[in-house]
């Protein structure tokens, strides 16, 4: 684990991929830019985020596409692709063309459960069907079925000319290994004892709290939650987990843009302090300051010392030269601080 004076193992970051709902272009080659120079600085990882009927990555397998015509080494994530908009049958189709053009670089993280603002587009994406889908973890179970080629078809032979077999194609061996899960302990659990990697992010819920309410600490429960995964994994040693929080260095940053980025993880403070919702939904803070501040606080944090590696989320709204200072700070501050090394380095 990444404690001081130990290596982290590896560095990554998640971006939403913004774009002008009026100009997309732009936005999404800047997407695509930022992954080369992330590769460039020796990153492991970039993660994208995925939104629907948004100005963001709705298609984050059509950018990893892109994107693996541009880099040939860097991992390339989702985080997450939520399945209840997907058919995990296609879904797969789709993540082993782009895994064999990538080499094996593909990290699909996935979620489950109702869509956000499903009842609104609901009949334009299941007409027939929308009262009827499954949105459980069953979906993420059809997905791996089909990643590690067991049959989704009864028939296997020739029509014709044409072959057909009973299983998706083309099929990427150890894709489906590469796949990860986030959630809270009973996710953390279930994605263990399913052999599924598992994505923490910036929030965490206090109903998970082990041994009562009376400590309502991110950092305890994250740990708490990586602790569970870890003793219901069938191969611990193998098991991965990244740790996304949002992490912001300053090194290199000027005056005016350490100012907003203090203003910005300020008001956000406050959801911070207290359980929000029915389930008691607790936010992680921004975490804002030099590398050297910034690693003292991480090698603190109990759900960072539990991590095999990181990727720091990158804020949604700042400007892209704000995103070229943090990336580089990350690189090249941040991350020898943790005990990183640049991927080419090693």
């Amino acid at each position: 684990m990444p404690r001081r004076g130990e290596p982290l193992r590896k560095l990554g970051f998640l971006t939403i991929g913004r774009f002008d709902a009026a100009d997309p272009r732009p936005g999404i080659e800047e997407t695509l830019e930022v992954i080369e120079r992330a590769e460039a600085l020796g990153f492991d990882s970039v993660w994208l985020r995925c939104r629907h009927l948004q100005p963001g990555i709705s298609s984050p397998v059509a950018i990893m596409a892109a994107a693996t015509q541009r880099t040939r080494r860097i991992e390339l994530g989702t985080a997450v692709i939520p399945l209840g908009l997907e058919n995990p049958f296609r879904l797969a189709e789709d993540l082993a063309t782009v895994d064999l053009l990538s080499g094996g670089r593909i990290n699909p993280g996935v979620s489950v459960g109702t869509p956000m603002q499903y009842d609104h587009y609901k009949t334009a994406l299941y007409p027939e069907s929308h009262d009827l889908q499954d949105f459980s973890k069953e979906r993420v179970l059809r997905l791996l079925r089909a990643l590690r080629g067991e049959p989704v078809s009864d028939f296997a032979g020739t029509v014709g000319i044409e072959q057909f077999t009973d299983h998706i194609q083309p099929h990427s061996p150890g894709l489906a290994d590469r796949v990860w899960y986030g959630g809270g302990l009973s996710s953390a659990i279930w994605a263990a004892e399913q052999g599924i990697n598992y994505l923490t992010s910036s929030v965490v819920s206090t109903q998970d709290i082990s041994g009562g309410t009376s400590c309502v600490d991110f950092a305890t429960i994250q740990g708490q939650q990586i602790d569970a995964y870890r003793a219901h994994h069938p191969h611990p040693e193998r098991a991965r987990v990244s740790q996304g929080l949002v992490v912001i260095p300053t090194d290199s940053a000027t005056d005016e843009q350490v100012r907003r980025y203090r203003e910005y993880a300020a008001g956000r403070l406050e959801r911070t302090r207290a359980p929000q919702g029915p389930r008691g939904m607790l936010f992680s803070p921004d975490l804002v300051g030099t590398s050297d501040e910034l690693a003292d606080r991480l090698f603190a944090h109990a759900g960072f010392q539990r991590a095999d590696e990181v990727a720091f989320a990158l804020p949604f709204t700042f400007r892209p030269d704000d995103y070229t200072q943090i990336i580089r700070d990350l690189a090249e501050h941040l991350g020898p601080r943790l005990g990183w090394s640049p991927a080419d380095s090693r």
